[in-house]
This record gives structure tokens, C-alpha cells and sequence, in this order.
């Protein structure tokens, strides 16, 4: 009678199978200890990116309410105006360079502005305030002055004698709409003194305390008369058509604009707070990533160290009925393998929910100040794909390292030894 000779190869596809059906099932031997350790595991991992999304939402939220409410993503000056707000130094060919703006394609709008500190003075009191010259229409595509107003109404075309104030300065000047208020300046190169009166056709809230106590807005050419300055203008405010724009590193716009005595910006260089706080956050991301690393260590070599004290017999008898020891090192792997899919796919769903839920709700942090900016709208966390990618991959590849350790365990283990169930 011909007996079928025994199959001497199997292909390494069945192999991974079979390998793979051995790992989950030894994995749910012990559901409740498989469901602690990829709990933890999957917590971390969705903490890590609702974490991500939300630093990331963070940024962009500071990001808008520092340069939409007034400062713009960029802005061109003359040399050392920045340093001493002297009046006297204006930017040089005015004319030229708004062109050159209009033609440029990465500039979406720009506003040309007169600043200058001002007493101004009421009835009831006076308070020192910066007093903005301001072009209302161009004005109206780069900052939100006019979504601000809370009271009144913007600049009337017509009417030069209107002034927009701040409600906590309206408050200490005990003013209303319609009041009469008084500014009082230095002229440029003469230091005379100028005094208009106005009216306040407008109350505006920013939720930022310098700009809602300490900041008026009036029409540029009344501005330019009281400092004797002509059509002369000490800044000029950028939007870009790409919000990025102002981040990119080496970009040539500022070289190219920073000519004629003048110098040209943009908000990282405004805001060097702003910028190092997204570097803390950068960093706050990274220590996050470490605790979940952590975690991840303590679980899965306590999972699998247990689980190969559990099947020590079993682990014997393989070796002793010549099962070579690589296998039984692969097998932990596929255990560690299995237990991070499992855990993955677990933080995923929590993480996307979470940050769903949230992204729905938004956190509200409007009226807090982080360095120097503060929140005027509500705070969501911004999804991205990387963040379902990377994070997991991540885990899963550090996953693997950490297992090598239980793996070479099970690899040295003696036959001898294991099947008297001696650890």
C-alpha cells in the first residue's frame, strides 16, 4: 500500500497564517488581561492624536486671531519705525511700492495705516491711547475691525470727523454714541501739537484687552493732517492669498520688499512669542508621544511575559518534539503583532471620535491670553491624515522593538526547564 509521503514544505504564506492564528488565539486565552493592555495601549494612542489635532487647531486659532483681527500676516515699515514709533519716520516711495503690491501674486490685499500715540480726552476723563489712521474699505479686507463693532457703525465715506473706539475705553471716558472726544498728538518733525475733535460713531470689542482700552481708529487723511504728514503713511498692512505664505523660510517677498530704507515683515517676526509657544507645543506633542511609548513598553512586555509563564509546559513540549527556537520567537512576535493591531484599531475609532465630538463643539478659550495673543473664537481640534497614519505606525514599529525582549526570552527557553513549569 503506497503511503503519502509527508508534506516537507509548506509556503511561507501559510505559514504567516497559521502563525497568526496561533498569536490571537494564545491572545484571548485571557480576554480581561488582552482587553487591559490594549486599552491602555489604544488610550494613549487616541490621546496622542486629539492631542495632535487639537495643537494643531491651536495654532491656526492664534495664528487667525492674531493677524485677521488687526496685525495682517505681514507688514512693510521704513527701517527702525518698529523699534521707536518715531511719527516722523514714513515709508518711503509709497506710491511705487503699493504697485508693486498690486501686481505681486502672492498678495491678496494690503492697507496702508498712520500710528501714533494720542491723549484723548472727554468730559469725564482722559486715557493715552494709539490712535490709527485708516483707509475704511481697503481696511475691510484685512482686518476685522468692522465685525467687531458692537455699537454705531463703521466710517460713513463722507464723514472725517468719526472716531472708533474700544468698549473699555468707552467705559473709562464715560462716552457714548454720538459723544464728543478730543485727541490731542505731536506732529511730525515740528513736535507741535495737534488737537481735532471727533465723534464716536462707533464701539468695537475685540476681546483683546490692548486693543479694546488702548486703541481708536479714525480716517487716514484726518490722521495725516493732524501729523503734518501729507499723503505719507507709516505702515502697510499684508494678507496673502496662501496663509502659509508668511511661514515659508527664506522667503525671497521680504528680501524683495525690504528696499528704499524700508522693511518688510512678517507676523512670525512680529510675533516671536507666538512662534516659540508653537515650539513648547512641538514639544508638549513629543512628551505626550513618550508616555504613550511608555505605556506601550510596560503593556505588551507584561502581557507577553505573562502569557509565556502561563504556556511554559506548552512552550517545552514544542521545544522538546523539535520545534526550533526561532519559531517559538516568531510566535511571541505575532503575539506582540496582534495585540498592537488590536490596540490600533481600538485608538483610531476612540481617537476619531473624540476628535469629532470636539471638532463639533469647539472649546471655548475666547478672552484668554497666550503668549501675548488672545482667543477670540472657539478653539477646534483639526483632523488630518497623518495623524491616522504616522501615530499608528509608530506604535506599531515600536511595538515590535519592544517584544524582541520577551522574544529572545522564549527563544533561550529549555525544554528541560519549561516542562517542570520552572520560570
Amino acid at each position: 500500500m503506497h503511503r503519502p509521503e509527508p508534506c516537507e514544505h509548506i509556503d511561507k504564506k501559510t505559514t504567516m497564517l497559521i502563525f497568526l492564528k496561533l498569536a490571537v488565539r494564545n491572545l484571548f486565552r485571557n480576554k480581561r488581561r488582552t482587553f487591559i493592555a490594549g486599552s491602555a495601549i489604544g488610550l494613549g494612542l487616541a490621546a496622542l492624536i486629539f492631542s495632535d489635532a487639537l495643537i494643531i487647531g491651536m495654532e491656526r486659532n492664534m495664528i487667525a486671531s492674531a493677524t485677521e483681527s488687526f496685525l495682517g500676516e505681514g507688514q512693510i515699515h521704513h527701517q527702525g519705525f518698529r523699534e521707536s514709533q518715531a511719527v516722523e519716520k514714513t515709508v518711503n516711495n509709497e506710491a511705487d511700492l503699493i504697485g508693486r503690491l498690486e501686481r505681486h501674486p502672492a498678495v491678496d490685499h494690503y492697507a496702508p495705516r498712520i500710528m501714533a500715540f494720542a491723549m484723548i480726552t472727554s468730559p469725564a476723563n482722559m486715557a493715552s491711547v494709539s490712535m490709527v489712521g485708516i483707509e475704511p474699505e481697503l481696511e475691510r479686507h484685512l482686518s476685522q475691525i468692522d465685525e467687531a463693532i458692537i455699537e454705531g457703525e463703521y466710517f460713513a465715506e463722507d464723514e472725517m470727523r468719526n472716531i472708533v473706539i474700544g468698549r473699555k475705553l468707552a467705559e473709562l471716558l464715560e462716552v457714548n454714541l454720538g459723544s464728543r472726544v478730543v485727541l490731542t498728538t505731536s506732529q511730525a518733525h515740528s513736535g507741535d501739537l495737534a488737537q481735532e475733535m471727533f465723534r464716536v460713531s462707533g464701539i468695537f470689542k475685540f476681546n483683546i484687552r490692548q486693543m479694546d482700552r488702548g486703541m481708536v481708529f479714525v480716517q487716514l487723511p484726518r490722521a495725516q493732517r493732524m501729523l503734518a504728514l501729507e499723503d505719507q503713511v507709516h505702515e502697510i498692512a499684508l494678507s496673502f492669498t496662501d496663509k502659509n505664505f508668511a511661514r515659508i523660510e527664506k522667503n525671497e517677498f521680504w528680501k524683495d520688499f525690504s528696499t528704499d530704507g524700508n522693511e518688510a515683515v512678517s507676523w512670525t517676526v512680529l510675533l516671536p512669542e507666538v512662534v516659540m509657544a508653537f515650539e513648547y507645543s512641538d514639544f508638549f506633542t513629543y512628551i505626550i508621544g513618550l508616555i504613550l511609548f511608555g505605556v506601550v513598553a510596560l503593556g505588551i512586555v507584561n502581557t507577553l511575559f505573562m502569557s509565556l509563564h502561563e504556556r511554559m509546559f506548552e512552550f517545552g513540549v514544542l521545544r522538546a518534539v523539535g520545534t526550533r527556537p526561532w519559531a517559538m520567537g516568531r510566535l511571541v512576535l505575532f503575539e506582540a503583532a496582534a495585540l498592537a493591531g488590536l490596540s490600533i484599531i481600538l485608538g483610531i475609532i476612540l481617537g476619531f471620535l473624540v476628535t469629532l465630538i470636539v471638532a463639533g463643539t469647539g472649546i471655548d478659550y475666547t478672552g484668554i491670553e497666550f503668549s501675548g495673543v488672545t482667543f477670540r473664537e472657539l478653539l477646534y481640534p483639526v483632523m488630518e491624515l497623518q495623524q491616522f497614519i504616522e501615530y499608528p505606525l509608530a506604535v506599531f514599529i515600536f511595538t515590535m522593538l519592544v517584544s524582541l525582549y520577551p522574544a529572545v526570552f522564549a527563544v533561550k527557553i529549555s525544554p528541560a526547564k519549561a516542562m517542570r513549569r520552572s520560570f
